[in-house]
Parts: structure tokens; sequence; C-alpha cells
């Protein structure tokens, strides 16, 4: 599989995300409202916990071989850099 075009990679990543996506907003639609039960079953819920597992561990193998790296986020062009160097000062010793 390591011999595969980047297109179909990129392909997969973007069904991994449209069902990391689809999952997330059933979960939230399902979510229990103050007073009323899940209409999940609690096996139901560890299944989607695992699926969501096994979707973000093969986004992570996808982002590995096309070199992108995890933490992207989308970012305006004019938006500036939030990595600015910190300026150290140890604190004196006392003597």
């Amino acid at each position: 599989m390591s011999d595969q075009d980047p297109a179909e990679l990129n392909k997969e990543r973007e069904i991994m995300r449209a069902m990391r996506k689809t999952l997330t907003a059933i979960v939230r639609d399902c979510a229990p409202r103050e007073g009323f039960e899940s209409p999940l079953t609690p096996a139901t819920v560890e299944d989607i916990r695992m699926c969501l597992g096994l979707i973000a561990a093969r986004e992570a193998e996808l982002a590995d071989r096309l070199g992108i790296a995890r933490n992207e986020r989308p970012r305006f062009v004019d938006e500036p850099s939030c990595s600015q160097p910190v300026n150290f000062i140890p604190p004196e010793k006392k003597h």
C-alpha cells in the first residue's frame, strides 16, 4: 500500500473526514437533554467510540504518508503567525 497514489490517499482522507463529521453530528443530535435518557445503548456508544478511534488512527496514518502535520488548522492569509520567539530571562540567583 506504500505505492498508493497521493490523489488516492487524499480521497481516502476526505472520506475519513466525512465519516468522522457524520458520526460526531449523529452523536451530537442524539445527546440526551436534561431529564431524558439517551436513545443510544451503551453498546452503540462504545461502537461509535471505537469507530471514531479507528478513523482518527487512519487519518494519522494518511497524514504521515502525505507529509501533512496533524495539527494543521485553517488560517486566513493575512492572519499573523502564532509562533513568536519568547525571550527567557532567568531569575537572578540569590547569594
